[in-house]
Formats: C-alpha cells, sequence, structure tokens
C-alpha cells in the first residue's frame, strides 16, 4: 500500500490523487496560495477604501426597489455578505433556495438575519419531486459532486428573480480566503448542465420541468462580459477570516454555527461527512482547514486535532442515514450497496468540458495575472 504523504505546512495529503509536493515537502495547493493569497490581503487604507467603493458603486447603479440580490443560506460568509451590506447601508433582496433540506440552525440564522438588518426576503422553494428524483440519480450514478446540482440550481434561481426584479448586482459568500485549495478531482464544474441532463436521462424517472438551469456560457457571459447581471465578492475585498466573521455574527445577530462547512444543511452534512469519506475515500475538511492554516486563523496541531475527531457519532450517525434515505426513498440495502461499489467519473456521461476547459484555462490565467475580483482596488 502506498504511503500517505502529507504537506509539511498544512494537513493536505495524496488522498488528492493531484496533489505534488516540492523539495521541502509544501504541497502544490500551498504553493499556489503563496502566489495568489497576497492579492486577497489588504493595507487597512486598502480595505477601508474597498468598503466606500463598492457600495458606492452599488448604490449609484440603483434602477429598481433593490440595489443588490444576496443568496442567503445561514451560513457564515453569505450571512456576513448580509452583515456587510446592511453596515453599508444598501438595500438588496435576500433570497433563501429551499431544496428541502434546510436545518433548523439554518432557518433561524436567517430569520435573526432579516428580523435585525429590515432586508425585504422571499424564498425559492424547489419542487421536491423533482429534485429528489435529481439527487436519487446522482447517487445512483456513482459519481462524486452531488451537491452540483443544489450549486446549479441556486445560481440559475438567483439569476430568475435578479432578471425579474431587475436588480443588476449579485452579491455572493464566494471568497478565495476560505475556500482555495479544493481538489478539482473531489469536485465537478457546477454549471455542467449537460451533464446534469445526461446522468438524470440515465437514472431519473420523471421528466423536469421546473428545475432552474443556467449553462456554463450563460455563467462565462455574466462573469466575463456582465451580460446579464454582475456577480461582486465582497468577501474577496476585504481581510475575510472565517472565525473573526462567526464572532461577529454571533455578537450582532445571535447567529449559530453548525458545525462544519456548509454543514446548516441536512443533507449536505450528510454527504460531506459520509458519503464522501465512504465512497470516495475524501475528508473535505482537510481543505477547508487547511485553507485557515495558510490564513493564519489555525495551527496545523489544531487542524490534525480536529480532524482526529469523528465527522459523525455513532447514534447521530444512525439517525441521520435513517433520515435521508427515507426522504430520499433508498432502502438501507439498496444505498448500502450503491455507496460500495465503484466511484464513476462525472465524463463517463456525456459533459460540456470538450469546450469549457479552455475557456476556464484562459480564465485562470487572466486571474494569475491579476484581473480578478481580489484586485488591490477596484
Amino acid at each position: 500500500m502506498t504511503k500517505n504523504i502529507i504537506c509539511s505546512r498544512c494537513v493536505m495529503d495524496t488522498t488528492d490523487r493531484e496533489i505534488s509536493f516540492d523539495s521541502e515537502g509544501l504541497c502544490s495547493h500551498c504553493s499556489e496560495a503563496n502566489i495568489l493569497l497576497p492579492k486577497f490581503h489588504f493595507t487597512d487604507d486598502e480595505e477601508k477604501l474597498n468598503l466606500e467603493i463598492w457600495p458606492g458603486i452599488i448604490k449609484k447603479s440603483r434602477r429598481c426597489e433593490y440595489d443588490s440580490i444576496i443568496g442567503l443560506s445561514g451560513g457564515v460568509d453569505s450571512s456576513y455578505v448580509a452583515y456587510l451590506a446592511w453596515k453599508s447601508g444598501l438595500k438588496p433582496l435576500c433570497v433563501h433556495f429551499d431544496n428541502g433540506w434546510n436545518s433548523e440552525i439554518s432557518v433561524s440564522n436567517i430569520n435573526k438575519i432579516i428580523e435585525i438588518t429590515g432586508f425585504d426576503f422571499t424564498t425559492y422553494v424547489i419542487d421536491w419531486p423533482e429534485f429528489r428524483d435529481l439527487q436519487r440519480s446522482f447517487i445512483r450514478a456513482g459519481v462524486v459532486d452531488i451537491e452540483m446540482l443544489t450549486d446549479h440550481a441556486i445560481w440559475a434561481a438567483m439569476f430568475q428573480i435578479r432578471r425579474k426584479s431587475r436588480i443588476k448586482f449579485v452579491l455572493t459568500g464566494t471568497n478565495y480566503t476560505s475556500e482555495h485549495g479544493m481538489p478539482q478531482t473531489w469536485l465537478w464544474r457546477k454549471q455542467d448542465l449537460r451533464n446534469i441532463k445526461a446522468i438524470h436521462a440515465q437514472y431519473g424517472e420523471r421528466k423536469l420541468k421546473s428545475f432552474p438551469t443556467m449553462s456554463t456560457l450563460q455563467l462565462l457571459m455574466v462573469e466575463s462580459l456582465g451580460i446579464g447581471g454582475k456577480i461582486l465578492q465582497p468577501l474577496n475585498l476585504i481581510n475575510y477570516r472565517k472565525t473573526a466573521a462567526m464572532e461577529i455574527l454571533k455578537s450582532d445577530f445571535g447567529w449559530r454555527y453548525y458545525g462544519g462547512k456548509h454543514y446548516e444543511s441536512i443533507f449536505t452534512k450528510f454527504y460531506q461527512a459520509y458519503i464522501l469519506p465512504e465512497k470516495f475515500g475524501i475528508d473535505k475538511r482537510k481543505a477547508h482547514l487547511s485553507a485557515l492554516i495558510r490564513n493564519h486563523e489555525m495551527t496545523k496541531d489544531e487542524a490534525i486535532a480536529e480532524l482526529a475527531t469523528p465527522q459523525y457519532a455513532p447514534r447521530e450517525l444512525k439517525q441521520e442515514k435513517e433520515y435521508v434515505l427515507k426522504k430520499l426513498g433508498f432502502t438501507e440495502a439498496e444505498f448500502d450497496s450503491i455507496i460500495k461499489s465503484a466511484p464513476v467519473p462525472h465524463d463517463f456521461y456525456s459533459t460540456d468540458s470538450t469546450w469549457v476547459h479552455p475557456l476556464m484555462a484562459m480564465k485562470k490565467r487572466l486571474n494569475r495575472s491579476g484581473w480578478c475580483s481580489g484586485n488591490k482596488s477596484l
């Protein structure tokens, strides 16, 4: 058996099949962060200027009742974007995407934020039978990124509402400091609509009539040309520290932490804490904690101690597994058989990757050169 090699700085290791190490044992994710992370660190004056400029641009561009739209999950990143919008005097429409897997904590966090900020709020409730059929299809297909369904639909729903309400700016919690270093083999491109349709065509049992969609080309047109709205990432314009953000949210909103990145969703927690480790040998905590190490928010020893803690207590796992399987309509024997079967790559099914990859590579080169939202100025 090949020995598992761990980075000399972070906790990423060779469970990432594409990872590499330099002569000092530093992993490729840390090497990349050494180049890119400084673009997202600002002096006090630079951060102050950014906090004045981007809200001003949004306010001047207001052309309807709202100056922006925020997708609010109840998680730390989207909640902190709402906090910044509140402190900046913006008037966003907050939208929550309800895919049937809300936790009590996420609902409570959202309610507290809306109550205190006074922001208008709407919920996009997806058709549950359709979404259930999609999730069942992806689980049966054996692919790694089951969560691309939710991520895809969130973006599509946000832009549907944005277009209907004539809102120009979409404020997102996407950020480099806490999200960089996720192995590409642990996920799939969220806008690959062709892949979603191909998997569902093979394993689905009902027609899709209302599932919100947004193709890769549509997203690239928005990101590159601003056609159909403008995406702004406020957390990439400040010295964003997740640990500090959580303390502010707790103090100002009575916000509560839910135990892990994206664990505000019941299914996401089960997916990350059970399906990924059991079927794919993936512990996403390694990437999440490594990002915090590189951002000097925790030590490597603290991360190792956290990784040594089981993601589920036995009783909690039993209860949540029973709940998830019942909601999705799987018997335990059927589900366990799927988990034990060999993983299947996304590109085993039809995908738009053949024409998208060259475009994404070009976009990445532009980001490396500084043409990205992490620039020192707006």
